[in-house]
């Protein structure tokens, strides 16, 4: 293409090859509308469009964030009430989705199919430029907030889906937290406002600003248009002109980004965060520095930073986390760099600390920064640091996200605030000069100048108190009912019907008419034959090998198997502490900070976690993993082989004060988790009442596995000599050759590189005979309600089908996306105002329905029983039927990264999947029929009859409902 040339409305300003992602980059401008346009052309058949705008908000009344839902609620040429629910229902998308960030708003899509590419533009570009928020003002009520009154008699309630997912992400400390920092190092910027909404601002968000917001933001003049991928570019911008862009006029929107000037002195705030009666405040405060540094269009110090955030805070060899944890003053320590906005920001966190700490933390933090910058960094740890960053990038593993998305995101980062998109593409320049920096006192002077010297920033203590949840719902309680005793009759006939609209709206369904504008595949657009990872199984000194032949770029994927089936149940749980503790331990050769850097230095890292794989067909049937994850370049797999040798065959457990600094900062994590996802922790807790399996993944990673945790945590002294003991014999009994099998992702051209170094673990591992232990693990239905401080719920009932007498069906992926789709998002979504739920149906006979952030509990049991009326009634079109069919093989067709694809053959392997399973699920997916879905009712009706139920969420809502539960527990006590 030619610089300066006009292409279907788009002049060519730069053209550029960018090696580091094997691409060529092309940015433009839209002559007429004064869009920006970056496009990225490589050979990846996963394309990526986005229009991102810049939308600075002024308060935290959610209006970014509530936006984002809305305008995606219908449109000028989508007129129906939820197009982005139809093309997930309908769609080949690898990714459908919207953003808020503090900054900007994005919308991103990727298909790997063409036509539904430019579908799913169409879509997106309709949405955001012509969207029904004019016509209909339900769509705020719905997304946003309202005011909800059925009858005269009734408490005046507010409802919204945008409100109880926000009252969600405040009911976690970590939330409040982030939030804070943000607001305390930005008082004067967009920065210092809650672009998600605050819940006690959002109601106070108006019609009239929510169409201004828009009307202000949502122009092509302010817009940033993303192209990535294999498809033709003249194409792509043929169809945004002549469909969109030429019927705008370039104008000036006034969205800059302002700059926060430096604070001559550190600020200093107290923030309270709301705990049960029942929970112990003690040690439970946040200690928090922070500090605003550079510009993130600074490449050099946007990859520097990052760098030595790692390498203060988060490597086992953390010189800073090691000093704070080391003091006492705190069970576990992060650090947090964020470089997505204008002003980059560099946190240190104490977790689990005290308020009267805090002056000790500051004075730890920085008499460790002083001495580091007087002393020097240790250059193995610059190294090591250095090396796992660069190895990260060069690999570009962004699991199941589109990799042109995560490209896009680091775009926005300098493309935002007017400079060069492609900046922080092109990290080879900086990777070279910090390396040769480095060798000097370069992050010295770095730590010296954005920390040390740096009076731009705030401390903050973020700690528990007792009753604010209890006050601050009283106090709306008594907000509403004088809001209520405020409105004349007239006022209140109103307001019901308001209600009344919203929810006729609500349950209305779409006409035929209307939904037949958004474009729809053809079954012959999908490939009929199921993608199936193929294993070569092989032998290699006696132990099984699964080899994945793919394409890696000279990148060896290592996994290694080793059956947990030996372990007794007492020791169960010490395997899954045991998978916290290797690498971050002293071994034979090694202390823990070097060992850490060998292992950053050789290989793109070394981890531990374990698995259970169901057999397939057979409920209780499972076979649990201790699995040791291992990559590195080809040429280091010897390296890669004896540092996992070291760490599994040589870790000493004898270090008492290590061992105490690992479980705190375990357990820490642990509540963060579970308070985060609530929803996947209800429903592994709601299976383990019916289902071995689950229940031995309760000792790894559930309920008991917490309280297991807490145990050793707060009697460490007196348990400290059984648990040296009991970590001593798991280690000897699952790291056993006889227990192995291992796999290997790579070239077969590369295989020899493992094959003729495997040895360096094999000889090290014992080779012992043990029984094979068939463990009659206590399974009752607990129907369980875990009472928290936070303001919502995860509502979680399941059972299992094939207990049942049932078998797994092809059709059941489609019922899955039918029931997450229509009834459960109009349901619990729409309808009750809850952010998430979903179906979950797996081979092993597993079917569990769980909700996420919401305001119910009942009413959201009573929906999940309604779901067998739903099948027995369910009624549809041939249309509708491909729609779904379409969106079912779209989830399971997620492209997969060569890591990804090793380990699911290993899944297919363990769990007994062959080709022939695969691809007889998808015939009979792509088969289905009305009739299909309504012979199911019988499965569902008996599944969810059995009330096998489990809720974690308010105290108050759980103590209001306790007759639904066989026990009530609090979750932190």
């Amino acid at each position: 293409m030619e610089l300066g040339k006009i292409y279907n409305g788009f002049r060519l300003i730069q053209e550029k090859n960018i090696k580091e992602i094997k691409s060529i980059a092309r940015i433009f401008n839209h002559e007429k509308s004064g869009a920006r346009l970056l496009h990225l052309e490589n050979d990846d058949d996963n394309k990526v469009f986005s229009i991102t705008f810049r939308t600075p908000p002024k308060d935290s009344t959610g209006v970014a964030h509530i936006l984002e839902h809305s305008v995606l609620c219908g449109s000028r040429k989508f007129d129906v009430k939820e197009p982005f629910v139809e093309l997930i229902k309908g769609s080949l998308n690898t990714f459908l989705n919207a953003m808020t960030f503090p900054d900007k708003t994005m919308y991103p899509v990727a298909s790997r199919n063409e036509k539904d590419f430019f579908n799913l533009m169409d879509v997106y570009m309709d949405a955001v430029l012509y969207p029904n928020i004019y016509k209909y003002p339900e769509i705020l009520m719905q997304e946003g907030w309202h005011y909800e009154l059925d009858n005269k008699e009734d408490e005046i309630t507010y409802k919204g889906v945008v409100y109880n997912e926000m009252k969600g992400a405040f009911s976690s400390p970590e939330s409040v937290l982030f939030r804070k920092i943000s607001e305390s190092l930005f008082p004067n910027t967009t920065y210092g406002v809650e672009s998600g909404g605050d819940p006690d601002f959002i109601p106070n968000l108006t019609y009239e600003k929510f169409l201004d917001f828009h009307r202000k933001y949502y122009h092509p003049s302010n817009s940033y248009i993303y192209l990535y991928g294999d498809a033709d570019i003249l194409k792509e911008l043929e169809f945004l002109n002549e469909n969109y862009l030429k019927n705008f006029e370039k104008i000036n929107v006034d969205s800059d980004i302002l700059l926060e000037k430096p604070f001559n002195h550190i600020i200093e705030k107290v923030i309270e965060y709301p705990i049960s009666e029942n929970e112990i405040e003690e040690d439970k405060t946040f200690l928090s520095l922070n500090f605003v540094t550079e510009k993130s269009t600074n490449p050099e110090m946007y990859l520097a930073l990052d760098i030595l955030e790692y390498l203060l805070l988060e490597t086992p060899a953390a010189p800073l986390k090691k000093s704070i944890s080391q003091s006492g003053i705190a069970k576990d320590v992060f650090g947090y760099f964020n470089n997505s906005t204008i002003q980059t920001t560099f946190s240190i966190i104490a977790k689990n600390s005290n308020e009267i700490s805090k002056c000790k933390f500051k004075e730890i933090v920085f008499n460790t920064l002083n001495k580091l910058v007087e002393e020097g960094i240790n250059k193995k740890l610059i190294e090591s640091s250095i090396n796992i960053k660069e190895f990260e990038m060069r690999e570009a593993d962004f699991q199941s996200y589109p990799t042109g998305l995560i490209y896009n995101i680091k775009c926005m980062d300098s493309w935002l605030y007017n400079e060069n998109p492609i900046m922080h593409l092109e990290y080879e320049k900086q990777i070279e000069n910090i390396k040769q920096y480095s060798k000097e006192d370069y992050f010295e002077k770095i730590i010296k100048k954005y920390l040390i010297d740096n009076s731009h920033c705030s401390l903050l203590v973020v700690k528990p108190k007792k009753g604010l949840e209890e006050e601050k719902s009283k106090k709306i309680k008594e907000k509403l009912k004088k809001y209520k005793e405020s409105l004349s009759e007239e006022e209140i006939i109103n307001l019901i019907d308001k209600t009344s609209k919203l929810k006729k709206r609500q349950v209305t369904p779409d006409s035929e008419e209307k939904i037949k504008n958004i474009s729809l595949l053809s079954i012959k657009d999908i490939n009929k034959e199921a993608d199936f990872v193929h294993t070569c199984e092989k032998q290699e000194l006696g132990v099984n090998v699964l080899h994945h032949n793919i394409f890696t770029n000279k990148i060896a994927y290592l996994n290694l198997y080793f059956d947990m089936s030996t372990v007794e149940e007492k020791l169960i749980p010490y395997a899954s502490l045991l998978t916290s503790l290797i690498g971050k331990v002293n071994t034979e050769k090694y202390k823990y900070e070097d060992l850490s850097k060998e292992v950053n230095i050789n290989t793109g890292g070394i981890s531990y976690n374990t698995r259970i794989y169901s057999q397939v067909g057979l409920y209780d049937k499972y076979s649990p993993k201790f699995v040791v994850k291992g990559k590195s370049l080809i040429e280091n797999i010897p390296k890669l082989f004896e540092l996992i040798s070291e760490e599994i065959c040589n870790s000493k457990f004898d270090d008492e004060k290590r061992l105490k600094e690992l479980i705190m900062e375990i357990k820490s994590r642990l509540e963060m988790i579970l308070l985060d996802r609530g929803h996947i922790f209800t429903a592994n807790r709601v299976a383990s009442y019916y289902s071995k399996a689950s229940k031995y993944s309760e000792y790894l990673s559930g309920l008991d596995f917490y309280k297991f945790i807490s145990n050793l945590e707060k009697n460490f002294d007196n348990k400290v000599k059984e648990i040296k003991i009991s970590l001593e014999k798991v280690s000897k009994i699952i790291f056993n050759k006889q227990n192995l099998i291992a796999s290997i992702t790579l070239e077969e051209e590369n295989y020899s590189s493992f094959k003729d170094n495997f040895e360096i673990l094999i000889k090290n591992l014992k080779n012992n005979n043990l029984p094979k232990l068939k463990l009659d693990l206590n399974i009752l239905k607990e129907n369980e309600g875990i009472m928290t401080s936070g303001k919502v719920q995860y509502v979680s009932k399941g059972n299992n089908f094939i207990k049942l007498g049932y078998q797994y069906k092809g059709s059941m992926q489609v019922l899955k996306t039918i029931a997450n789709y229509d009834y459960l998002w109009n349901k619990i979504r729409v309808q009750g105002g809850a952010y998430g739920c979903f179906v979950l149906i797996e081979k092993s006979g597993n079917i569990i329905l769980t909700s996420y952030r919401d305001p119910n509990l009942i009413e959201t049991l009573n929906a999940y029983s309604g779901i067998k009326d739903y099948i027995k009634n369910f009624k549809t079109t041939d249309r509708e039927m491909t729609k779904y069919i379409i969106g079912t093989i779209a989830r399971l067709d997620i492209p997969l990264t060569p890591s990804m694809k090793g380990e699911r053959g290993d899944a297919y392997y363990f769990s007994g999947i062959t080709k022939d399973i695969i691809q007889k699920e998808r015939d009979e997916i792509l088969s289905t029929t009305e009739k299909d879905i309504q012979d199911l009712f019988e499965l569902i009706s008996k599944s969810v009859e059995e009330d096998y139920i489990c809720v974690l969420g308010n105290e108050e809502k759980i103590k209001d409902n306790s007759d639904i539960f066989n026990k009530t527990i609090n979750l932190f006590n």
